[in-house]
């Protein structure tokens, strides 16, 4: 999986649970759940979702790093088996 395919993927999986999500008015350095108003629930699915999306698990401790859509994308792209 490339990176635009890393990129799409995640903005699927967030699209399921904001689903008024624009990708195009996404700042990837800023918050997630302030830019799109997710509460815990949301967040949650969101990680389910990406869990579900790239067969990697993601541990609690680690959500944090999930915060952003860079750091999500840092985050799955280095835990992605090589191709």
């Amino acid at each position: 999986m490339n990176a635009d395919q890393t990129r799409a993927a995640i903005l699927d999986a967030l699209g399921n649970v904001a689903p008024e999500l624009d990708p195009a008015s996404l700042d990837p350095r800023q918050d997630l759940r302030s830019q799109l108003d997710l509460d815990s629930m949301d967040f949650l699915n969101f990680v389910v979702g990406l869990h579900k999306a790239f067969a990697i698990e993601i541990p609690e401790a680690d959500y944090r790093k999930l915060a952003t859509l860079e750091g999500c994308i840092a985050y799955v792209t280095a835990r992605m088996p090589p191709a």
